[in-house]
Parts: C-alpha cells; sequence; structure tokens
C-alpha cells in the first residue's frame, strides 16, 4: 500500500507527524510526504519538521502565498502531476487548509481514495475559508477521521455513510504527548513568571484596522495586571505596521518553534488567541483559553474543555480576565481519545482488513484505469 500525504502549513505538520510514525513500523505500506510549501518560513515550517522528527518532504511543490484561488488552483496543478507520476493507492490530508482542500479535489477528479485527518469540524460560519475547506473536504473523501464525537454527528447530519466515519481522537495532542517531557524541561528564562500569552492571524481580526486596533487596546489594559507576551505571526505584525498601531508594552516576539511555544503555553495563566489548535492545547494543559470569536470548529474545548469565546466583546473580554486572576478560571477535563494514540489508531484502521478491501479494482477505479480513459 502506498501512502502520501499532503501537508502545506505549520497547523498540518503536527497532525501528520504521528500519521507517519505508526505506518512507519507497518510492513508493506510505503509513504510518500508531500509539501505544498504553503507556509515557507523557517520559524514556521522547517524548525517544526525538525522538532518533530518529520522526514525531509520526498516533494516540495514550493507553491508560496497568493490569493486563494491563486494558491488553491497552484497546488491543485502541481499536485495532479505528482499523483500521476506516483499513482498512490491513498492520498491522507489534514486539516483545513488551502493544501487539504486542493489535493482532495485533485484525488476526486482521478479517482484516488482520499483519507481526511481531522475530520468533520464545523464553526457554521461560512465566511471562514477554513469552514468552506473542511466542507468540500469531507464530502470528497473516502475516510474520515474525527478527533471527537461531535465530527461524527456533523458528517452524519450532511449525509455522510456512517461507515465512512471513524472517530480516532486527536493527532496534534499524539505531538504533543510525545514532545511533552522535553516541554516541561525547557527553561523559560527572561520571561515574567505570570503572563498572557496571545496570538492572533484570521483575517477577521487582523485585516481590519478597527477590529485590531481594538483588540489591541484589550491587550494593553490586561497589562495593568498581566504581562503580555505576544509571538506575532507575520500576517499580524504587517497589519499593525501598516495601520500604524500603538503595541505599548506588549512584548512582541517573532514566531516561535512548536517546544518553545508549547513551554510557554503550558506555563501561562492565560491564553487568548484566535488560533483552532491552541483551544485543543489549553485544553489538554488546563490552561484557561480566552478565544477571540464568536464561533469555534472545536466545541468539545468549550463543552468539556478550559475555553471561553469572547468574541470582539472587551467587556467579556475583561470580566473572564478578572475571574482568572481571582483564582476563578473554568476548569476543564481532557476530551476522550485524546490520549496520544490517534495516529496508532489510524494505521490499525489502514492497514485492515476493512479499509484494503477498498482498494481492490472491483471497488473504486484505479488511477491507471482512469488516465486510460482520458487518454
Amino acid at each position: 500500500m502506498h501512502v502520501v500525504h499532503v501537508v502545506g502549513a505549520r497547523p498540518n505538520f503536527m497532525k501528520v507527524a504521528p500519521v507517519l510514525r505508526a505506518l512507519s513500523n507497518r510492513p508493506g505500506v510505503k509513504q510518500t510526504l508531500v509539501h505544498t510549501g504553503q507556509h515557507y518560513d523557517t520559524n514556521m515550517s522547517d524548525v517544526f519538521f525538525q522538532q518533530l522528527g518529520i522526514p525531509v518532504p520526498d516533494v516540495n511543490l514550493s507553491v508560496g502565498s497568493g490569493t486563494h484561488a491563486r494558491q488553491t488552483a497552484e497546488i491543485m496543478t502541481r499536485f495532479e502531476a505528482v499523483v500521476v507520476e506516483r499513482k498512490p493507492d491513498l492520498v491522507l490530508v489534514y486539516g483545513d487548509v488551502n493544501s487539504t482542500a486542493a489535493a482532495a479535489l485533485v484525488c476526486a477528479k482521478l479517482r484516488v481514495l482520499v483519507g481526511h485527518v481531522e475530520a468533520g469540524l464545523r464553526s457554521f460560519d461560512r465566511t471562514m475559508p477554513e469552514e468552506i475547506n473542511r466542507l468540500v473536504t469531507d464530502q470528497l473523501s473516502d475516510l474520515l477521521f474525527t478527533p471527537s464525537q461531535d465530527g461524527d454527528l456533523n458528517l452524519q447530519r450532511e449525509g455522510i455513510p456512517r461507515e465512512k466515519i471513524y472517530l480516532v481522537g486527536n493527532v496534534m495532542i499524539d505531538s504533543l504527548v510525545q514532545l511533552l517531557p522535553e516541554v516541561v524541561q525547557r527553561a523559560r528564562n527572561g520571561f515574567p513568571k505570570r503572563y498572557a500569552l496571545v496570538t492572533l492571524h484570521r483575517p477577521s481580526n487582523v485585516d481590519d484596522s478597527e477590529v485590531l486596533k481594538g483588540i489591541l487596546r484589550s491587550l494593553l489594559e490586561v497589562i495593568q495586571d498581566l504581562a503580555v507576551v505576544f509571538p506575532a505571526h507575520p500576517r499580524t505584525r504587517q497589519r499593525i505596521a501598516e495601520f500604524s498601531l500603538n503595541t505599548g508594552q506588549l512584548r512582541l516576539l517573532d514566531p516561535l518553534p512548536y517546544v518553545e511555544f508549547l513551554a510557554l503555553q503550558r506555563a501561562a495563566t492565560v491564553v487568548i488567541t484566535d488560533s483552532g489548535g491552541i483551544q485543543e492545547e489549553t485544553t489538554y494543559f488546563g490552561v484557561p483559553c480566552l478565544t477571540l470569536r464568536n464561533n469555534t470548529e472545536r466545541p468539545v474545548t468549550v463543552s468539556l474543555g478550559t475555553n471561553v469565546l469572547v468574541g470582539h466583546d472587551a467587556e467579556k473580554l475583561r470580566a473572564e480576565l478578572a475571574n482568572i486572576l481571582d483564582g476563578k478560571a473554568k476548569r476543564g477535563t481532557v476530551p476522550p481519545l485524546w490520549d496520544g494514540h490517534a495516529g496508532e489508531r489510524i494505521a490499525d484502521i489502514l492497514t485492515g482488513s476493512s479499509v484494503r478491501r477498498r482498494f481492490a479494482p472491483q471497488g473504486r477505479c484505479t488511477l491507471r484505469t482512469v488516465l486510460k480513459r482520458e487518454g
């Protein structure tokens, strides 16, 4: 069985590592890693590969940045050639970035089986580009690996057959668990004892000058009670400069490697973010998380975890921070199957007899057959 993994942005790297590792121990499995190059900054890409023990990609499409349409189209054009040349039995895509949807579209056209790792997540907000990617990818996928039960329910409501859906747990937590001993040992020299850790990158928060100004104003108020450590995404730093916004005493940092960021996150008094993955990591760590969004595709972090949605409501942000500083932070639990073994479950499913039967010619058309027909 030949499995091609497609990654393109930093969140994908934490998700692919456990699956690569689990499948490497299975006889008869050949793996190819394709990096689309959607993220190409060293801190946003290469360092993560090193820390997670991910091998050098077999193929780098070097797509780079661009509009959603241009980036998606470029990935499809370059990835199609890889699929035609390598003839995989299965392509695994991860998360909800443009690389994910683009690769799934290519596989659907070429009649190659595709599996979606982290399937079924929904914010129910189609203004988010990631939501469109999630919807498209799940409809095109043959195997859907969900991190939590709400993902199963969402997919079934959308008409996905139950036999395609596998509840496996959260592969990103696998990577966190793997690196936890190193995270615990990581020194935080030069950082205050108590601090709020901040990340911002979503267009809805950083591309509108008034919205970003309001968020920064709220963070500057936080400094009165708590230091603010702010590893700034390149997009966010660019917008702050473009809009000539005041960051005052906020401690702006460059993007951090994965282990260093996890160490900061684990020791934070509170994390203020608009990231989906950080909502999950803080839930695992038991660290209070205030999410600057009105919705989340990871509702289990709210229902079971430590996450609270505050949107752009400055008053709610202040109230939740006051609760945390008063020792009244929301307490959560770790969701089921977030135990560090999701990658192994995926490997078990892929190498099991029920899935392997799907590779048989009488099931789905092989790529070779499709190309012969179209030629």
